[in-house]
């Protein structure tokens, strides 16, 4: 069905299948990536406030619990609480000698206040010692700390006419529990109550509302100090807080979708737990990924409506322009090969109507070629005759150079002509190597014996004024190597080194396997040498493919072939100073 589509139609419709759905469905992945990381940064953030807060109401609700440990066993409380007084006089001295429950109010922010209630008629209720009243054995937490010897956190609702602080609000979180006294058969109620504002500052800068609740569902501290005292339906959560434990839950607060987590805590020693619920709207979360988003989204939109805009316009040129050189073809088909296409443009179908054109013209050209190489043919082949027979004139084939030296050197040795005799028999040796190139790979050993044969005949022709020695590790003799590699560099040491110096040159050659195995070829000599700008001059050149020095050919035959065969790291390294010689090193891997 597509092969039947016109150009210009198949192109929208690959772009819609291509860029535009997975583009939109990517758009789609991305607004619910953004909108889960949000939550789930929202919900971290959430878990790491409430952890927070637990950590800093424990250590709030860690000094009540001290203090009235202190006072459990506080023996100067229990005979004061416990003494029958004939007279308010007596009453009175025995308060003012007992100053410690209004000492830790005032050394303690923690504490608004501390009650102690007992069963003593002879008592005076002083706002921190009182007698136990029949209202005050009405009253929940009287009789929920009188059935056992427990330590209560509650609400103490402000109606309560019975306690009363001296600081803060009246609205408070308090420790109840129990003191027994077996020694007097009776027991009394201690009561320490948190201060109020401390709380509450705790909640101040949270980021998202929440509140702390007791186990009668009454709020004991919240962002918002107004909910303070009131029951935690007022807080209009769509869930029973009361009967859920740990987590985080959807549901709707006030109408609204929101986020709910729900964390609790027992103070130190308590059997009573606190609940701390915070509270985030969805809405408020994801309002900056769904602008984001929004943005993204219209972005897109604009720009993949102007891209088919774009390709629909592209498709419809191109399209054209196809259609003309169609029809000209057209016409070169029906045989009128005088057509020329007209098709501006440097793209593919401006290069394709170039190409027509010069298809045209290299069709006229072949039937003219055709119709003068008829004429031509006979010529042709006789001169290719004659070509042949004077190719097969110039070749010397190798056998008779090496016969005629062979002959010449016992010729020489034949008139006592040693020395003669031995150079020719060298000569014809690295003219029969040299020829052997074709060899992919040597073993160093013929290498060697290839550069000393050289190295005899350069000392035959420059006697005194060259010395040389060669250094070659055994264990590196037959490591194959390519052909004609060192020879090279010795050719340029002796040359260049026998060049405008007076005495005698020293050629030195070591060749030794590493530690790294390695094969080291180390070429010395100790010539005129170089200046620094000649030896970079020299680098230059040879690591060029371009023969621009000819001078320089055998140096940049050897760097070509180390750096094809064994890469760039083992190309060649000179150093050379001017007046003490030259140095020339590589290194290749022992198994390649």
């Amino acid at each position: 069905m597509v092969n039947n589509m016109k150009l210009k139609y198949k192109l929208i419709f690959f772009y819609i299948i291509v860029v535009m759905i997975p583009v939109l469905i990517a758009g789609v992945i991305l607004t619910n990536y953004f909108r889960e990381g949000a939550l789930n940064r929202a919900i971290d953030q959430a878990t790491n406030n409430v952890e927070k807060i637990k950590s800093q109401l424990y250590s709030k609700l860690r000094v009540p619990t001290d203090i009235s440990n202190l006072l459990y066993f506080d023996e100067d409380l229990e005979r004061l609480v416990n003494t029958h007084y004939p007279s308010i006089l007596e009453l009175t001295k025995a308060y003012l000698n007992y100053t410690d429950l209004k000492e830790y109010v005032l050394r303690y922010r923690e504490i608004s206040n501390i009650r102690f209630f007992i069963d003593n008629p002879t008592l005076v209720d002083d706002m921190s010692i009182a007698p136990v009243t029949p209202e005050i054995r009405t009253r929940n937490w009287y009789t929920q700390a009188m059935q056992n010897n427990q330590i209560y956190w509650m609400y103490i609702h402000d109606k309560d006419p019975y306690i009363n602080s001296p600081k803060g609000t009246i609205n408070k979180l308090s420790l109840i529990r129990q003191v027994p006294y077996p020694e007097y058969s009776k027991s009394g109620i201690l009561m320490v109550q948190v201060n109020q504002d401390e709380l509450n500052q705790m909640l101040h800068q949270e980021p998202f509302e929440t509140i702390i609740i007791d186990e009668q569902g009454y709020i004991v501290s919240a962002k918002n100090p107004q909910l303070v005292g009131s029951t935690v339906d007022a807080f209009d959560i769509g869930i029973n807080v009361q009967s859920q434990s740990k987590g985080v839950f959807m549901t709707q607060v006030k109408d609204k979708d929101s986020y709910v987590m729900i964390d609790e805590m027992i103070p130190e020693l308590s059997v009573s737990k606190l609940k701390i619920i915070s509270v985030f709207e969805t809405k408020s979360i994801l309002s900056d990924a769904n602008k984001v988003s929004q943005l993204g989204l219209f972005i897109v939109i604009g720009v993949l409506l102007v891209a088919l805009v774009l390709v629909y316009t592209i498709s419809l040129l191109t399209s054209n322009r196809l259609l003309r050189l169609s029809r000209q073809l057209n016409q070169v088909a029906l045989g009128n090969l005088n057509v020329v296409s007209h098709i501006d443009g440097t793209d593919e179908i401006g290069q394709l109507s170039r190409q027509f054109n010069y298809m045209v013209a290299s069709i006229n050209q072949l039937i003219t070629q055709v119709i003068e190489s008829n004429e031509k043919n006979s010529t042709l082949e006789i001169a290719q005759r004659e070509i042949k027979l004077k190719m097969m004139a110039s070749q010397i084939h190798p056998h008779f150079l090496f016969n005629a030296l062979e002959s010449i050197r016992m010729n020489a040795h034949l008139k006592g002509e040693k020395e003669i005799a031995n150079i020719v028999r060298l000569l014809g040796k690295l003219m029969r190597k040299n020829l052997e190139v074709g060899r992919e790979r040597a073993p160093i050993k013929e290498e060697v014996e290839m550069i000393r044969s050289y190295l005899e005949i350069q000392k035959f022709r420059y006697e005194d004024r060259l010395e040389y020695e060669i250094a070659f590790d055994p264990d590196a003799a037959e490591v194959m190597i390519p052909p004609l590699i060192i020879q090279p560099l010795v050719e340029n040491s002796v040359v260049h080194g026998l060049e405008n110096k007076e005495g005698t040159v020293h050629v030195s050659i070591a060749i030794t396997l590493t530690e790294n195995q390695e094969i080291q070829v180390i070429v010395m000599d100790d010539g005129i040498g170089m200046k620094e700008g000649r030896l970079a001059e020299i680098m230059e050149v040879i690591t060029k493919a371009e023969e621009e020095e000819q001078g320089r050919i055998g140096l940049r035959n050897v760097q070509q072939r180390l750096t094809l065969y064994y890469g760039a790291e083992h190309g060649l390294n000179i150093s050379s100073r001017e007046g003490e010689g030259t140095r020339i090193t590589f290194s290749i891997p022992k198994g390649q």
